[in-house]
């Protein structure tokens, strides 16, 4: 039986274009996606053969612009649409959304930026280069973040640097859990521009390169055996002394501070996964409870007071997080005001803890099959812990930044006090 929409179209006010984009994810990674999910997880392997099906459905330009060839999707649709494939595939959503940021934050986040026309054109001049590989050739973009400190949370600049040549820059630095090292054909690094090898670094000289896996000095190191998202294969990507030309920008300088800045829903894209996992183990437990599940003894356990407290408890968990993601993406735009970037906040670790808690209701409601790595209830377990690590919104972050924002106007501080 085929899966219902996670936000079905009439309820949640879909347009037209919006749910065919998720009708067309769901179909795919629900006949595709899901029968695979289990062996990438075991042998924490790389869904290539899922990137294969995303280029031949046209799925990996979903948010190039139109006029580029792309789908034009834009933040709140690409969202609606990798939640349903998080649904199938934990690790082919995140790494998916790594892929679709290098489109996203140069495309519709970018174009609605207050940009100078010299920078615009810049802008349309590189972006046109990077889409093309990717609409023409299939060509995966990554997007190593993390690098150990506080940078990937926005509080100091990255430590990569890009020292800036005639023709060029000079990249060195090290990204820690890069997902698809080894596998993507172009690195989209933030790294921070420098005149010398003694500059200052500052946030504000922030680069956005896209460096080809197969460039001198580029190397991929360390195992990949870790709780959950096997599939993202996020090993540790190092930069030795790699040239980058001019045309491998994917920003011009100046413009990723400003989206960081301007754009701070951004951050959000990591949440469809988590999003995804939560409505397949409430699908998984119901499935189970009404003896509908594959690979389980068709025996009905729906009949139990137990079960159907806790099936309750999962629902409403589960409504209430679709609906403050749902109204928090659909609030996206630059410069939102304090209430919506606080309720972004409050989505974002909504998303990411409640899609745990209701994998871990369910565990208990379903009982000792649920362990068996023969179903897909533990996978979804393990992979929805995950989220709350997650940078630049880790769970911890969120609660400290909503907290500060509740107590404090802008521009406050302990000295006004005294």
């Amino acid at each position: 039986m085929e899966d219902i929409a996670i936000f079905d179209q009439q309820s949640w006010r879909l347009s037209d274009a919006q749910n065919a984009l998720c009708v067309k994810a769901r179909l795919l990674a629900e006949a595709s996606f899901a029968p695979r999910a289990a062996g990438y997880d075991r042998a924490a392997q790389f869904p290539t053969e899922n990137y294969e099906d995303l280029h031949t459905a046209a799925l990996l330009g979903v948010c190039i612009p139109k006029e580029h060839g792309g789908l034009g999707a834009d933040l709140k649709t690409y969202m609606l649409m990798a939640s349903e494939i998080g649904r199938y595939c934990g690790a082919t959503a995140l790494t998916f959304n790594m892929h679709v940021s290098s489109c996203l934050w140069t495309g519709v986040l970018a174009d609605g930026l207050n940009l100078d026309s010299e920078t615009r054109e810049e802008l349309e001049r590189t972006r046109k280069i990077h889409y093309q590989r990717i609409i023409n050739d299939g060509a995966i973009y990554a997007q190593p973040f993390s690098e150990g400190g506080d940078a990937a949370a926005g509080k100091k600049a990255f430590g990569t640097t890009a020292l800036k040549t005639d023709d060029g820059w000079i990249v060195n630095g090290t990204k820690i859990f890069a997902s698809l090292s080894g596998h993507a054909n172009y690195y989209g690094a933030l790294c921070t521009e420098i005149e010398t090898v003694t500059s200052e670094l500052s946030r504000r000289n922030t680069m956005y390169l896209a460096i080809p896996a197969d460039t001198e000095g580029v190397s991929v190191h360390g195992e990949w055996d870790p709780l959950g998202m096997r599939g993202t294969v996020s090993r540790t990507l190092v930069f030795k002394d790699v040239f980058v030309p001019h045309s491998e920008q994917l920003m011009p300088r100046g413009v990723y501070f400003k989206a960081a800045s301007q754009w701070p829903h951004m951050f959000m894209t990591l949440t469809p996964s988590y999003m995804g996992i939560a409505q397949a183990a409430y699908d998984f437990t119901v499935r189970y409870l009404r003896g509908e599940m594959p690979g389980t003894p068709p025996a009905k356990r729906r009949m139990y007071p137990t079960k159907q407290m806790a099936v309750a408890q999962m629902r409403v968990m589960l409504e209430q997080t679709k609906s403050l993601w749902f109204q928090s993406i659909s609030e996206a735009r630059p410069n939102p005001s304090r209430e919506s970037l606080i309720r972004a906040w409050t989505a974002q670790y909504s998303v990411m803890e409640n899609a745990n808690e209701i994998a871990q209701l369910a565990i208990r409601t379903c009982g000792g099959q649920a362990m068996l790595r023969s179903l897909s209830l533990e996978r979804l377990y393990r992979d929805s812990r995950c989220g709350a690590l997650m940078l630049p919104w880790t769970a911890e972050l969120c609660l400290d930044m909503i907290g500060r924002a509740a107590l404090y106007e802008p521009g406050e501080s302990e000295d006004d006090d005294v």
